[in-house]
């Protein structure tokens, strides 16, 4: 790749990043939480630095240029050849990472291998709170307690995601109709489900340098958007942040929830697919 072609797709993917994380940069300045948004830095562990950090992916060799080779060269996984040219050396990243890349691989294609499920209305969010006198983030129930254990108690739950799963209450454990653990992670994950989907930014991270800038921006770009609308569809009030509820306790809540959620599947799935063609050209080339 010449020079000035991977200087400008850094620059655009910088600017692109420092758009998508200006909010969190500027709360985390003043100390003010988002309930919405910090999932995204908290639970994933994301930070803004590496993800501003562009990465030809695998397979791609940048040439140097007057100043030299790319400063990829000081990074980690990374090799210089003879003639200045800079790309990732898989030899030694998968020394380092062939377990993880391989469970990655058959984690997505196991999930990408099933039908979607879109009859689960977010309802993981209210057993999150199921009777329960405190939650996890400081904002009103929308119906209040009561009012939330109701909706549950009338609906049927069904949630696939082991990592959504753990953190129901104690007394809606029982409610959920399928019990995942995290051995049967793979054997249980299916697309159409939000949390399934918000992973591709989970597993984009986790290859770090293999996977293209553009591709791992997309993944957190999406991965925002579906927080937004499961944190709408909750049982808190999310209006302090501007956002409107999806009232998923009724009929048209819950034919909007499975609208969106059907179109946020369809760009998962095209995401999980790049993201398995760099598992694949990780081992392949292994």
């Amino acid at each position: 790749m010449a020079a000035p072609v991977w200087r400008a797709r850094s620059r655009a993917h910088a600017e692109r990043a420092d758009a998508l994380t200006a909010g969190h940069r500027a709360r985390r300045a003043s100390g003010r939480p988002h309930a919405i948004e910090d999932f995204l830095y908290t639970y994933y562990g994301t930070r803004p630095a590496v993800l501003r950090r562009w990465h030809p992916g695998v397979g791609a060799a940048l040439a140097p240029d007057a100043d030299g080779p790319a400063p990829h060269g000081r990074w980690r996984w990374y090799a210089t050849d003879a003639d200045g040219g800079v790309r990732l050396d898989v030899g030694r990243y998968l020394a380092d990472r062939a377990e993880s890349v391989r469970f990655i691989r058959d984690l997505l294609a196991a999930t990408a291998s099933r039908p979607a499920f879109t009859g689960c209305f977010g309802l993981h969010e209210w057993a999150m709170v199921y009777r329960q006198a405190e939650h996890r983030h400081p904002l009103p129930l929308r119906l209040g307690q009561a009012g939330t254990d109701a909706v549950v108690e009338a609906h049927p739950i069904r949630c696939t995601h082991f990592d959504a799963y753990r953190f129901f209450t104690a007394e809606a454990v029982g409610l959920n109709r399928v019990r995942p653990t995290r051995d049967t992670q793979q054997a249980m994950e299916q697309p159409g489900c939000l949390h399934a989907a918000m992973d591709c930014h989970k597993w984009a991270s986790k290859l770090g340098p293999a996977v293209p800038g553009e591709l791992a921006l997309d993944c957190f770009e999406l991965a925002g958007e579906i927080r937004r609308l499961d944190m709408q569809a909750s049982p808190y009030d999310v209006s302090s942040y501007g956002e409107p509820a999806v009232a998923i306790e009724t009929p048209a809540g819950r034919a909007t929830y499975v609208a969106r959620q059907r179109a946020f599947a369809e760009r998962a799935a095209a995401l999980r697919t790049h993201l398995l063609k760099v598992c694949d050209q990780l081992l392949d080339r292994g």
